[in-house]
């Protein structure tokens, strides 16, 4: 990944439990701040998401992208947007890692906008969908559990 935003977060359940909330993709509106509709558009032969419509509420505007996404349960969920419109490029990824009873989850994300949007509003805005989603993220496990 170019450069982008990663943090790392400790949460107190099973890398397996989070790892099947965030490939949840249709669940996304539920619980990720900022999602208003997620469109399955594709599975892989296992009946994971393979391709998502995503629209998403911006800082100036709604925006909509389609993610690729690539599997590796429960270690890592990785995907990649397909150019749009609205965005040029837009890569992340979530890691999981055992950590005694909890789960290290570092969640990196790295994006560009098909319009004009000064680096340092972008970067900004990058760290706080990926604090969000890390927040959100551990309260459906949690909640869920």
């Amino acid at each position: 990944m170019t450069e982008g935003t990663f943090q790392t977060l400790e949460i107190d359940a099973a890398a397996e439990d989070l790892y099947d909330v965030a490939a949840d993709i249709a669940s996304y509106p539920d619980w990720a701040t900022g999602v208003k509709e997620v469109e399955i558009l594709e599975t892989d032969e296992d009946g994971k998401v393979a391709r998502a419509r995503f629209v998403v509420e911006g800082f100036v505007k709604q925006i909509e992208y389609v993610l690729r996404y690539t599997h590796d349960r429960p270690n890592r969920l990785d995907w990649v947007a397909e150019e749009s419109p609205d965005v040029k490029m837009l890569e992340g990824t979530y890691t999981f890692s055992p950590v005694d009873d909890a789960t290290e989850v570092v969640y990196s994300l790295s994006v560009e906008p098909n319009f004009t949007v000064p680096g340092f509003i972008r970067r900004q805005a990058e760290k706080q969908i990926v604090t969000t989603a890390l927040r959100g993220l551990r309260k459906r496990v949690i909640g869920a559990g």
